[in-house]
């Protein structure tokens, strides 16, 4: 059951890193984004993963 969680969290993780993604372009960071979305990618390919 906690590795159900972990999962989630790790989702939860990763969408939150994906706002991050949208806030750092809009604020013309692109290398931080590119950064940013790498991390949110591993972060929910992780919490998939978990499942």
């Amino acid at each position: 059951m906690s590795s159900n969680w972990t999962a989630a969290a790790m989702v939860f993780i990763g969408l939150f890193m994906i706002g991050g993604v949208f806030s750092f372009l809009k604020q013309g960071m692109k290398v931080g984004a590119v950064v940013l979305g790498i991390g949110a990618a591993l972060a929910i390919t992780a919490g998939v993963m978990w499942w």
